[in-house]
């Protein structure tokens, strides 16, 4: 079991865990703590009693990833999106949209298996999880940065409002 005592020990229990993940890293061949942490934050595993250290750092994978399927699904089918990003669509070209509607075809698919890992839970099919969802993570994060980018270059740009809407 993993477990946090106290918060002042917390230091103490990010050791704990990186020890505890230092056993897995070596079973199941899964990335560096560090890397891990870095793009997914996983020392908040710390925090928690668990006796599934691995689904807890998986959790942590998904909620990024749920969290980017939003926001891209925002951008590419606006329906009930925030005002802000109807600005950002107008920014972003062709390519960055293709490139998006891939990043979420991606996502999508990690979902699925997300579902399935929720339903069924297996170590190995959690660290395999782990370890394909790192390696895709290289390589859409980039592409999702370009189009954060955009965004950040055209924030300046003022929102259209149309006043001919219906407003009952």
């Amino acid at each position: 079991v993993f477990m946090v005592k106290d918060k002042h020990e917390n230091k103490s229990c990010l050791d704990e865990l990186k020890k505890n993940y230092k056993e897995l890293q070596e079973k199941y061949s899964l990335p560096s703590f560090d890397s891990l942490n870095r793009d997914f934050q996983i020392e908040k595993v710390a925090e928690c009693e668990t006796d599934y250290l691995i689904r807890e750092i998986r959790k942590c994978i998904s909620d990024k990833f749920s969290n980017y399927l939003h926001f891209i699904e925002a951008i590419l089918n606006p329906v009930n999106a925030p005002l802000f990003v109807f600005s950002v669509i107008k920014s972003i070209g062709v390519d960055e949209k293709n490139k998006l509607s891939e990043t979420y075809k991606e996502l999508v698919r990690f979902e699925v298996i997300l579902m399935k890992l929720d339903i069924d839970f297996s170590e190995e099919k959690e660290a395999e999880f782990i370890r394909d969802s790192y390696e895709t993570w290289q390589k859409i994060k980039k592409d999702v940065l370009d189009v954060v980018e955009i965004m950040e270059d055209n924030l300046d740009n003022k929102f259209e409002a149309n006043n001919k809407g219906y407003f009952g």
